[in-house]
């Protein structure tokens, strides 16, 4: 049987969450303490500038990223040990959160064909 596309049946704001977190530790990730294993620290959050923000070399609509700022949203993500939030520092996130596949980077991660 095939795996499961959303095997901890994530919703649609913590899928978007989760995938611009996933970016945000591709960029400018580092290493966490030696307590989180595997974990890459996010240390800052993107601020929106009008409609959308810059992730690299992407833009991603504000609205694909209302989770990032939702008490909610982390706490959901933390229950499911995606992130280990160590507020007002950093975020961490875990290897299984680096790894789950959300479907999600092509959708909300516009880049520019130049």
């Amino acid at each position: 049987m095939p795996p499961k596309r959303n095997p901890l049946n994530l919703n649609p704001l913590q899928l978007k969450t989760l995938t611009l977190l996933q970016e945000l530790a591709r960029l400018a990730g580092s290493s966490a303490a030696e307590d989180e294993a595997g974990g890459l620290a996010i240390t800052q959050l993107p601020d929106p500038h009008g409609d959308h923000f810059h992730l690299g070399e992407a833009v991603v609509a504000a609205r694909d990223a209302t989770g990032l700022r939702n008490p909610s949203v982390w706490a959901a993500l933390e229950r499911k040990g995606l992130i280990r939030p160590k507020l007002p520092e950093a975020v961490i996130l875990t290897p299984l959160g680096q790894q789950y596949d959300t479907g999600l980077r092509e959708m909300i991660l516009h880049r520019a064909e130049h």
